[in-house]
C-alpha cells in the first residue's frame, strides 16, 4: 500500500500545481465538471487512471476544506473506504462518496 499512497501523494502535489501555475492552453480542450463524475465512471478507469482520479478527488477536498495538512495513513484508510464505498454505490457521485467517507 507504500506504493499507492506514495503515487497518490506524487499525484497530488502534481495536480495542485498544475493549479497553482494555472493552466496552458490544450488544443481540444473538454470541459467537465467535478459534480457530474460518479463512483461508476471512477471505478472504470483502468489502474492508474482510478488513481489519478482519487488522488485528484482527495486534494480537490483538502483544498475545499481550506487545509494544507494530510496525514498520509489516513488518506490510505479514506482510499479504501472510497473504493468500497463506490463498489457498493456506483451511481453515487464521486465526490460525495469521498466527503463521507473523510467524515
Amino acid at each position: 500500500m507504500v506504493t499507492v499512497s506514495t503515487r497518490m501523494l506524487t499525484m497530488t502535489v502534481a495536480i495542485a500545481g498544475v493549479f497553482a501555475a494555472g493552466s496552458a492552453p490544450a488544443q481540444v480542450q473538454t470541459e467537465r465538471a467535478i459534480e457530474q463524475y460518479s463512483c461508476k465512471d471512477v471505478m472504470r478507469d483502468p489502474g492508474p487512471h482510478r488513481e489519478i482520479a482519487i488522488a485528484f478527488l482527495h486534494g480537490f477536498m483538502l483544498g475545499k476544506s481550506g487545509e494544507s495538512k494530510f496525514n498520509i495513513a489516513a488518506l490510505e484508510k479514506q482510499t479504501d473506504a472510497f473504493i468500497e464505498r463506490c463498489l457498493d454505490n456506483p451511481q453515487e457521485k464521486a465526490e460525495d462518496a469521498m466527503a463521507k467517507v473523510k467524515k
